[in-house]
Order: C-alpha cells, then structure tokens, then sequence
C-alpha cells in the first residue's frame, strides 16, 4: 500500500471511531454519573497512553523533564483532561447528544479566534466572515432554529458545550508551544489531569466501585477511543501523508457520521435546524481555506 493511501486509511479509521464517541457518552451517561464516566474513562486512557509510551521506547524521556516541563504538563492535564471532560461530560448529561456534540464543534472556530488573541496572529477579511458565519451557525442549534424567540432550552447545558470549547481551544494553545514528543506531553498531561480528577473525585464522594458494568464498558471505550488511540492514529496517518491539508479535511466527515450514529443507537430524531447548524459552522472554517488556501491566517 502506498504511504498516502495508508495515510488516508488511518485518518478515516480515526474519524470513524472519533464519530462514536458521542453516543458513547450517552450510552455510559445513561448508567454511570459524568463524574464516574470521567474517572474511568481518564484512567483507561492514562493506562494506554502509559503502554503506548514504553512500547515505544519513550519511557526514559519522562525522567528527563525538566521543573518547567512538568509544570506544563500539570497545566495541560489541569485543562485537558480534567476540566475539559468535566464539563464535556455534564454538557451530554444535560443535552441531548446532537446538541452537544454540535455546539462542542466550535472548538474549531475557537482555536482561530485564540490563535488571533495569544499567537498575535492577523487575520482576514475572508477569516472574520468564516467565523461570523460559524457563529451564526451556533445559533440556529443553540436555539434549535426558532430564532425569532431565541428561546433558548436548557441554557445551562449549552452554556457548558460551548465553555468546553473555550478550554480545549486553550489546551491546543498550550500544547502548540510546547515542542516534546506528542506521546510524552499526552501521557504527562492525562497523569496530572488524572491526580484532578481523583481528587475532585473524592472531594466530592463520587462512589467509583459501586459502578454498573455497562456503564463502566462505555468508559473504557470513551477513554481508548476518545482519548487515547484514535488521536495516535490521527497523528500517524498526518506524519505518512504527502499533503497534511487533504487528511486533515477528513475531520470534518466526523459529526455529519456521528449524527447518524445517535440517530441509529440512541433514536434521537436529528432536527434540520442542528444540520443547518453545524453545515453552517464547518463552512465558516472551509471557506476561508478554499478562498485563500495559502492560510486562514495570514502572519
């Protein structure tokens, strides 16, 4: 098989089981807590990320990092993790999972926004009307498509799906200025992002052995498959392929698959106003790239 094609076969593996991840957390959310989901499914992948590491001769690298690194590291697990999934998780506790994974996609259009505030990045004519028009997207969903009333139903969960994408766009602003091995800063980030949440966990009294076994499966799955292998698989497939721009297109597959996944498994009837939506989100970040393919942002 040539390095592209398999470039391509990785990446679509990726975005296939990243698009299952939504139903999954409905699935586990309807047996276990968000809290017990969030535990088990970061120490599952904490585990993995662990093996991954050492399968791949990294593990001496972890006692080599510096003070600084490691305060890094306890940052990135701080946000990501611990709160990131905190939040996430009580956001599909709240919403129905169309909702949230829709409204949680505009982490893209958040990353761009960061990028402009803290990476002193300029930006475009064509940039600002992509996101203006992201953001018109994220009111359709937000208000279910009435938006004469913008009436908005169960404004706490939306609140929390939208915030989860302020943190992520801040973890991804970390991580980019942090140049270590991909495989070492993740197993660093889930180890202290795993120390938060036991804590919280305790904190709290979140029963964790008294856990429905179907529930508890879900967890593992969320963590292997969320959190953990499909994100190596993505950075893989971006490493053997020729042209990085064509592969990372493919993401944008993953909430049009997952709707139909919640559709299928959960039942939930999948409202014209959630795909004009998130339609509507993803044009505001491809439109930029088609018009101006040199960058979205131009420094």
């Amino acid at each position: 098989m040539k390095q592209q094609n398999k470039a391509y076969l990785l990446a679509l593996v990726a975005v296939l089981l990243w698009s299952t991840v939504a139903t999954a957390f409905k699935l586990a959310l309807g047996s276990i807590s968000f809290l017990q989901l969030l535990f088990y499914s970061s120490l599952t992948a904490s585990i993995l990320l662990f093996v991954l590491l050492i399968s791949n001769g990294g593990l001496s690298q972890l006692g080599k990092q510096s003070r600084g690194e490691l305060i890094k590291s306890m940052i990135a697990g701080f946000l990501n993790p611990f709160v990131y999934y905190l939040v996430l998780f009580k956001a599909y506790e709240l919403l129905p999972a169309q909702e949230a994974l829709s409204l949680n996609y505009s982490w893209a259009v958040m990353v761009v926004i960061f990028s402009i505030i803290f990476l002193k990045q300029k930006i475009s004519f064509i940039s600002l009307f992509g996101i203006i028009l992201s953001f018109i997207g994220l009111i359709i969903i937000a208000t279910n498509g009435d938006l004469t009333s913008f009436n908005f139903e169960q404004p706490y969960g939306k609140f929390l799906a939208l915030s989860s994408s302020i943190i992520w766009a801040a973890f991804w602003i970390i991580n980019l200025k942090d140049k270590r091995n991909v495989l070492v800063k993740l197993c660093l980030s889930f180890f202290f992002g795993l120390i938060f949440i036991s804590i919280f966990i305790y904190m709290e009294n979140v029963p964790i052995l008294n856990v429905d076994l179907r529930g508890l499966a879900a967890a593992v799955y969320v963590g292997m498959f969320e959190m953990g292998i499909t994100f190596i698989l993505w950075l893989k497939a971006l490493k053997l392929s020729e042209d990085t721009a064509k592969v990372s297109s493919l993401i944008y597959l993953s909430p049009f698959i997952s709707l139909n996944f919640i559709n299928i498994i959960l039942g939930e009837k999948i409202l014209l106003s959630t795909i004009i939506g998130i339609s509507m989100i993803i044009a505001g970040i491809l439109v930029p790239k088609i018009i101006s393919p040199k960058r979205i942002i131009h420094s």
